[in-house]
């Protein structure tokens, strides 16, 4: 990565903080992307004095085509962009607030498209790697996590169906796949006691919460290797043979079996679940 010059989305704090230090370590040059400006200068100043921070909305797409100008400007170049930023929220799709659902599908999903659209050009002529986050979600579609589900796979056929436009020009597309890690947004979630039980329940290994740096050591490996798909956890790997059968599984007769268990917390907690979970959905939530 020495002298690479990597833009990372949603850098202010967890993944992509840590990936961006860790980037930074093996030689490469960073220009930051997040909402929280403090938290953003925060990590750029954790660097050194050659890591560039822009606050922008991935989802504004003027922002984003000015936020790419101005790192071509001040880096020459662009090899690697790491779509990375992303919110969540959970619980049953009926409780949830329209706005929040929505929010989640913008982000995640036409934010990564903007992020793709904005910085496309540069890694054209560079003949660079775009590695989109996408997640465990985007294999396993699970009951409360519609919005999130939804729009991790939509951003990982996204990735997929534009490896195939671009790769024959030099340009490499990945997707990254994480189970849940040790961040901000599977902490927030972890604090509504129903998503709390239900995640609980999840066979092993989906149950537990990954430690973040051995999770951000892969996925650097991945984007080092221009790798077509990243795995976060060892485990991820063995899904993907799996993930024909899964949607059957966990929409049907497991899936109904688990919310029929749920259903008594559920009535003790009415009203509308918890919005965008964590500081970043907070922030995001702002806008």
């Amino acid at each position: 990565m020495n002298g690479k010059v990597v833009v990372v989305t949603g850098a202010a704090r967890g993944i992509g903080a840590q990936l961006a230090r860790k980037l930074a370590a093996r030689g490469a040059r960073l220009a930051l992307i997040g909402l929280e400006p403090d938290e953003l200068k925060a990590v750029a100043e954790s660097i050194g004095p050659d890591a560039g921070h822009w606050t922008a909305d991935v989802t504004d797409r003027d922002a984003m085509a000015r936020v790419a100008a101005e790192v071509v400007a001040r880096f020459g170049r662009v090899d690697v962009v790491v779509a990375n930023a992303g919110v969540g929220t959970g619980g049953p799709f009926l409780d949830s607030d329209p706005a929040d659902f929505e929010r989640v599908i913008q982000v995640n999903l036409l934010g990564s498209a903007g992020t793709a659209r904005a910085f496309l050009p540069a890694l054209l002529a560079s003949r660079g790697y775009l590695l989109q986050i996408a997640s465990l979600a985007a294999i396993a579609p699970a009951p409360m996590m519609t919005a999130y589900c939804a729009s991790k796979a939509g951003v990982e056929a996204f990735a997929h169906c534009l490896r195939a436009e671009v790769g024959h020009k030099g340009v490499k597309v990945g997707v990254g796949y994480l189970s849940w890690t040790d961040t901000d947004m599977v902490r927030g979630a972890d604090e509504d006691p129903v998503m709390r039980a239900a995640r609980s329940r999840l066979p092993w290994p989906a149950n537990r919460t990954y430690p973040l740096e051995p999770a951000v050591d892969r996925i650097v490996a991945g984007i080092g290797r221009r790798s077509a798909h990243v795995y976060a956890q060892w485990w991820l790997r063995g899904m993907q043979p799996l993930r024909g059968y899964l949607p059957s599984l966990l929409g049907g007769a497991l899936g109904q079996r688990e919310i029929r268990r749920l259903e008594a917390q559920l009535a003790v907690t009415p009203g509308p679940r918890p919005g965008l979970i964590g500081p970043g959905g907070a922030a995001a939530r702002r806008l």
